[in-house]
């Protein structure tokens, strides 16, 4: 299967039959083969959050169907969608949401331990993570000892600590300064092409979008190809 992720005709509305209905995704589709990143470019508040929370299986389409891995999970259970996300998804947010009280190392092993993964083995694999980021010298630091870039790119790390099949990062850079936003997405490139993971990764910086080897822009609930 070539196909890591397969969005196919997704509708999705809120208030739906109400005089306020907001339709945010109208037939939206697209296909991600293994090993590409694609950027989700659009404006505030046309539905990019809302894409990346069905893509993955954070919430559910009106219609249309979701298969991440050759696998419809359109209709699944909570049971086989919390696998999924646990097993064939990474997720990064413009903020970094680690645990305040674990170190950089301890944040990247718990979703490791709560795959089944052994200590020792969880502990080898976060290590590698953060020296591929270069912050081997900073795992036993807390999230408030470390800076705003650090932090993100310790995010990064536990998204990618279970070697998922697919990235999904929303505005992974949009709370850093320009240098480094530059620094940490350079990183996060590093650490997906090093992978061969495949990635979707909602930005407002064209600049970086660019980089990425498909741009793709959310219009009128549409997906479609950046020219």
């Amino acid at each position: 299967m070539n196909e890591v992720l397969r969005l196919d005709r997704l509708e999705k509305g809120y208030n739906r039959g109400k005089a306020n209905e907001i339709i945010v995704l109208r037939g939206a589709s697209l296909v991600i083969p293994r090993g590409q990143v694609v950027a989700l470019v659009a404006p505030s508040g046309a539905g990019k959050s809302t894409l990346l929370h069905i893509a993955g299986l954070l919430d559910t389409p009106d219609s249309g169907r979701v298969i991440v891995n050759g696998q419809d999970l359109t209709g699944a259970k909570d049971a086989a969608r919390t696998v999924a996300r646990r097993e064939a998804l990474g997720f990064v947010y413009q903020f970094h949401h680690l645990l305040p009280e674990f170190t950089a190392l301890e944040n990247i092993v718990l979703p490791q331990l709560a795959n089944g993964t052994a200590r020792k083995a969880a502990e080898a694999r976060a290590q590698e993570l953060l020296a591929r980021v270069g912050l081997a010298a900073r795992a036993g630091h807390r999230p408030s000892a470390l800076s705003g870039g650090e932090q993100q790119r310790v995010a990064f790390c536990r998204a990618l600590a279970n070697r998922p099949a697919l990235l999904l990062a929303d505005e992974p850079t949009g709370n850093l300064d320009p240098t480094t936003s530059e620094t940490v997405f350079s990183a996060l490139m590093e650490l997906v092409r090093a992978t061969g993971l495949s990635a979707l990764i909602a930005t407002h910086n064209l600049e970086l979008a660019a980089r990425m080897d498909r741009v793709l822009r959310l219009s009128d609930g549409q997906l479609v190809e950046a020219k």
